[in-house]
Parts: structure tokens; sequence; C-alpha cells
């Protein structure tokens, strides 16, 4: 019987192998350089060089495709708990963590700002699939994580210019790779960088950088509240602060008039406002927005992160 046991057990394990092999391509090449270029022509970076932006997009696409690779494997095991899909997205991180991807040469300032997009991304969606690693998965992804991690802190404190939308993309990658690593320095860090950005919204609810970006004004309040909101659900952080930024934020999404006048240009509309779902399952309100797949945020948001901290009443991992 025992034979008959073990024989059972190698046949059910190489099923399981051909399994993971038949739905899963090998990790893309890992992309250790990053080359990436600024892509808007006027003062307030809000006009769009559309032969600038071709460039940038297909520079880094690798990138893109990796990420969004690993987010869509990590929800659909935290929706539906396949081994298979775990087992895909661990072994794309395994890969790159073992070929240090992302930490060479760094070509421009919008190359180090799709590191942090990324990584931020990354170590929410590891965080899908964290249980479903063996020790040495672990071991190598978490290692080339808090790397990353370090160099993108190093990176914030050393830039100068303005503490914006950037700062906060930055926060949360490194507060992300902090809680699922429990590294207390670096969710320390990341809990400043939610101090300062708070520290800068206005009375109103406002955030004076993001004003300053013409007509875009309104699209990067949103996109700066994306990782405000999360790195507050992640930080277990209620602030009123924070409550008067997407109450201005969805307010002139909805009539945008007032913006328009405040800043002199008539705002482009915006439909797609993550910020909202994330914001609305931590305080436990309603749904204030539909949910959609963002690869920067982890992926599929119709799933509470493993990383969010949710209300007793709504919490609901997903998780097998």
């Amino acid at each position: 019987m025992k034979i008959v046991y073990l024989v059972y057990t190698v046949l059910l394990s190489a099923s399981a192998a051909s399994a993971v092999a038949a739905t899963c391509q090998p990790a893309p090449a890992a992309v250790i350089d990053i080359d990436a270029n600024s892509y808007y022509n006027d003062a307030n970076h809000s006009v769009i060089d559309p032969a600038r932006r071709a460039k940038n997009i297909a520079s880094t696409e690798p990138v893109e495709q990796f990420l969004s690779g690993v987010a869509r494997n990590a929800s659909r095991y935290q929706a539906n708990g396949k081994p298979q899909d775990a087992a895909c997205a661990l072994n794309w991180l395994e890969s790159w963590a073992g070929q240090q991807a992302m930490l060479g040469k760094m070509s421009s300032e919008q190359a180090y700002f799709v590191r942090k997009w990324t990584l931020g991304g990354l170590a929410l969606s590891y965080a899908r699939v964290q249980a479903a690693a063996t020790p040495a998965q672990k071991k190598a992804i978490e290692a080339w994580l808090s790397t990353l991690a370090d160099a993108t802190l190093v990176h914030a404190d050393t830039r100068k210019g303005k503490r914006n939308n950037h700062y906060y993309w930055e926060g949360l990658a490194v507060t992300a790779v902090g809680a699922v690593t429990h590294d207390q320095r670096l969710l320390t860090w990341g809990h400043g960088v939610f101090d300062n950005a708070m520290a800068q919204v206005a009375p109103d609810g406002a955030l004076p950088a993001e004003m300053a970006r013409g007509a875009k004004a309104l699209h990067y309040h949103a996109f700066a509240a994306a990782p405000l909101t999360m790195m507050a659900s992640i930080l277990d952080l209620q602030s009123p602060t924070l409550d008067r930024l997407v109450t201005f934020t969805l307010a002139a999404a909805r009539n945008p008039s007032a913006m328009n006048q405040s800043t002199g240009f008539k705002q482009e509309a915006v439909n797609d406002m993550p910020f909202a779902v994330i914001y609305a399952r931590h305080m436990g309100h309603p749904p204030a927005a539909a949910a959609k797949f963002q690869a920067r945020l982890g992926g599929d948001l119709t799933l509470p992160n493993p990383l969010e901290h949710l209300p007793s009443s709504n919490k609901s991992t997903g998780q097998p």
C-alpha cells in the first residue's frame, strides 16, 4: 500500500506541475535597466506629446506586462484558490527576484516613476499569494522587494522637487513592502509620507500641487488619492484630512465647475476612480464607484487586498 500511495502522490504532483506548465507562460525576460521618458510638453505637465508618449509606452511595455501578469494570476488565486494561479504569479516573481530586476540603471525620473508604480503593484499582488509561496520563494521574493523598497526610499529622500503624487506613490510602494514583509522601518517611513501628504491638503480638501496641473488637476487629484487611500487602509488610519480630500475629489468629478474656475482650465473628465473603491471599503461605506482591475494597486479591486484593514463587518479576503 505504501508503494501504491507513493506512486499516486508522485503522479498527482506531476499532474499539478503539468497543469501549471500548461496554463502559465514562462516569466518574461527580466528588465534590469528601466528606460522611460517624460511625455508632457507644457509647464503644467498637462499637455501630452503623442510621439513621446508612444515612445514611453513602447519602452516600458515589458515592465507593464510583467506587473499585469503577476497581478492577474494573484487576483485569480485569491478569487478561486487554484494552486496553478498562485504558482504562476510566484514563479514570475521568483524569476525576476533571482535576476535582481529593476535594480540597474534608471534612465530618467520617469524611469524611477515606473519602478515605484511597479513595486507597489507587485507587493500588493504578492500579498495575495504569499501564503502559497515555498520558503525558498518567500526568501528570494521578499529580499528583492525589500531591496527595491530601500532603493525607492533613498531616491525619495534625496530627490529634490515637489512632494506631490509621485511621493505618495513612493509611499505606497514602501508601505506595501513593509506590510507584506513585516518591516516596521518601512512602515514607519510610509506613515511619514502619509502625514506629509495630509499636511498639504488645503481646508477645502484640495492638494495645491495637483491644482497646478492645469486641465489635469482633477485627474491628478484622483491619481494622488489612490495611493493615499490604500496607505490609510494598510496602516489602519482614520483621517479627517483624507476624508476632505476624497470628498473634494468626488465632488469635483461630479461637477468640475468650481475646479474649472479655480484652475482657469476646463477639466478633463475622470471616469476611473479606484481610490473611491478602496476608501469606501476601508470606511465601511457602500461602494462609491465600480471596482476595476488596477495592476498598480494589486489587480482586481473587487477583492479586498490581504494588506487592507477593513471594518469587522466588511472583512472578506476571498482567500481559500
